[in-house]
């Protein structure tokens, strides 16, 4: 790859198409850059060459079901207004309506309101969907 290198790459296909999985592939391993491969660029996996096929295909099995589950979630993620992404991110990080509402300055009611919304847009019925929707659109598996 003479301009560019893997992590490079692998920013530019995210930017590309967030629901790419990528899976990188060296001949000179390092344990530093196998963690950012995986940590920082949203690498599926970091095999060395030569590569075992057996390896290499699990790999690419595992990223296009990880693919279509991350491309899933962020469709269904899409069909939220800004507000009820707003609404979505603090209650999957654990806040109550209660407090959710005193954060973005509105009523327990329209907080309800759009927890029903997400709900319906979502085709989740809990708390415990919309997290799992959210991690699966996020880089981690």
């Amino acid at each position: 790859m003479n301009e560019m290198d893997g992590f490079t790459l692998a920013e530019a296909l995210r930017e590309y198409n967030p629901a790419a999985a990528v899976i990188f592939m060296t001949a000179w391993p390092t344990t530093a850059n196998a963690v950012d491969a995986v940590r920082c660029y949203g690498g599926l996996d970091y095999l060395e060459k030569p590569l075992d096929e057996t390896r290499l295909l699990t790999s690419i099995t595992e990223g296009v079901a990880w693919s279509k589950r991350r491309r899933a979630a962020l469709n269904r993620l899409a069909q939220l207004t800004a507000r009820e992404k707003q609404v979505l991110e603090l209650l999957t990080a654990g806040m109550s309506n209660k407090v959710v509402a005193a954060n973005l300055q509105i009523s327990a009611k329209t907080v309800e309101d759009h927890r029903a919304a997400i709900m319906a847009k979502t085709g989740t019925n809990h708390i415990s969907g919309l997290i799992a929707l959210v991690r699966d659109a996020s880089f981690g598996t």
